[in-house]
């Protein structure tokens, strides 16, 4: 039989549960006619949205800009999902005022963007562009005259063409060096208004997928051990540009990188599974985010490698080691992680077939990575600021005949990472802000246009943006700082 609960009892027990959701990990009331905001950020948290220039930029031939391999790639018959390319995309190098009225529109304070390298470099190295650098100096202050922060990335894969023809891109270190030149170069002219700058974007898209499988430009299949002197190149660039950018831009300038690093969840929140997890991170990412955060290359890697093995220098892995300001991560499928009696003491769990996934194939949906992300970088590397710079779902988006996007799907892929985000914020992992990925529609890479990421919908005909559903979630969102 329930024990009888007298009155005053109850009213004691009801009055400590409201203490408790007063004072609770990430509950706070709001003025909004009762509405509660549930998973509150920190007052600090930085909101932002992502965007990078071969996408939404177009003009590909204008004001000085020369080929890129993408330019290139996608021009080659069979290459992309209808012949698609970034000619024009969303026209954003035109129209970046009526896009930044997007971004002030949501109530972000950051946006990260990307500079391309072929429009301020034309031929990779050498003389400046300087209708080029002036782009973004007008992108650059319009956004600080609407009260945005620029995030700038020096490189997200669009590689001069004439790199690539003189040198082999980054099969050579020869472009290692002229990237550093041109890291400087930008920061040098940027950073008297731009705080953070990401030397590059996702290691893997441009060196296994651009050199190795040849699925992404400039399409090449070379043999394992070329892919590895690739990769070792690719995070020497890296190294070389944050020293380059120290030397050139202005004091207090912050340096980091945006790296898609395997994201290691524990299949079952238990002791041993979260140490494999830990394990499995440092190993799985070892040729990109472990070398970068530990200087060195893990032995188990090399040892794998064998004749394989990339060849370096101390004096290249010091550069390597660079230390960072920040480490942002793009974050979008989980690699999920098993405890095994073995030497690696990890095994990687495949996804069955029934495993729930997005509107891209490869898009399996995993919020917690949005917790795992930087409770790793801060666990197993003592990184201070980790930012998520890209996070966002594809969905078949379709104009409803009131002209509206109801795009439900994006919105609970969103909503459920933001929770994850917010439980790492609580347990104090340095998890400082988070970039939407996208602001709008854009070229999807291999997939053309037939992929839609944005929070706004473009017709690629008109250019006309339209806000979705997710939109107004974000605006939400950003408004009362949590998770809605």
């Amino acid at each position: 039989m329930a024990q009888s609960i007298t009155r005053r009892k109850l009213g004691k027990i009801a009055a400590a549960l409201a203490a408790a959701e007063s004072a609770g990990a990430g509950m706070a009331a709001t003025q909004d006619g009762g509405v509660r905001g549930y998973y509150r950020f920190p007052n600090s948290f930085l909101w932002g949205c992502a965007t990078a220039a071969y996408q939404i930029e177009g003009a590909a031939a204008q004001d000085g800009r020369k080929p890129s391999v993408w330019d290139a790639w996608s021009h080659m018959p069979g290459k992309t999902a209808n012949g698609d390319t970034g000619d024009i995309a969303c026209d954003h190098y035109h129209l970046y005022k009526q896009d930044i009225q997007l971004l002030k529109s949501l109530g972000v304070k950051a946006y990260r963007f990307s500079v391309a390298w072929p429009r301020v470099v034309p031929e990779g190295s050498g003389p400046a562009n300087e209708r080029g650098l002036a782009f973004y100096d007008r992108l650059v202050d319009e956004l600080l005259s609407n009260g945005i922060q620029p995030f700038a990335t020096l490189y997200h894969w669009d590689l001069p063409q004439a790199l690539e023809d003189r040198h082999g891109g980054w099969a050579s270190s020869e472009t290692s060096k002229a990237f550093s030149e041109y890291a400087g170069l930008v920061a040098g002219r940027l950073s008297d208004r731009v705080g953070h700058f990401f030397t590059v974007n996702e290691f893997l898209c441009f060196t296994d997928q651009g050199y190795g499988s040849g699925i992404k430009a400039p399409g090449r299949k070379l043999p394992d051990g070329a892919v590895n002197q690739v990769r070792h190149h690719a995070v020497l660039g890296h190294g070389l540009a944050v020293q380059a950018i120290r030397a050139a831009a202005k004091a207090g300038t912050k340096v980091g990188l945006a790296e898609n690093a395997r994201i290691c969840v524990p299949v079952i929140e238990s002791a041993p599974h979260v140490g494999a997890a830990s394990k499995a991170m440092r190993a799985l990412n070892a040729p990109f985010l472990t070398a970068i955060l530990e200087g060195k290359y893990p032995d188990a890697y090399l040892l794998a490698a064998g004749r394989n093995a990339p060849r370096f220098t101390a004096d290249e892995m010091r550069a390597i080691a660079s230390p960072l300001d920040f480490v942002g991560l793009n974050i979008y499928t989980p690699t999920y992680i098993r405890a095994a009696d073995s030497p690696a003491g990890f095994v990687e769990l495949p996804q069955p077939a029934s495993y729930p996934r997005m509107a891209s194939e490869w898009l399996t949906i995993a919020p917690e990575i949005a917790y795992w992300a930087p409770r790793h970088l801060g666990e197993i590397w003592g990184v201070k600021d980790v930012y998520i710079t890209e996070n966002g779902s594809s969905s078949t988006d379709r104009l409803t005949a009131d002209g509206k996007v109801y795009d439900t799907d994006r919105l609970m892929y969103l909503r459920n990472h933001l929770v994850n985000a917010h439980r790492a914020t609580a347990e104090g992992w340095p998890l400082r802000g988070y970039f939407l990925w996208s602001l709008m529609d854009n070229f999807e890479w291999a997939d053309g246009y037939t992929k839609r990421f944005g929070i706004y919908y473009v017709d690629f005909k008109t250019q006309k943006r339209t806000p979705k559903l997710t939109a107004e979630y974000y605006r939400e969102a950003i408004k009362r700082n949590c998770a809605v």
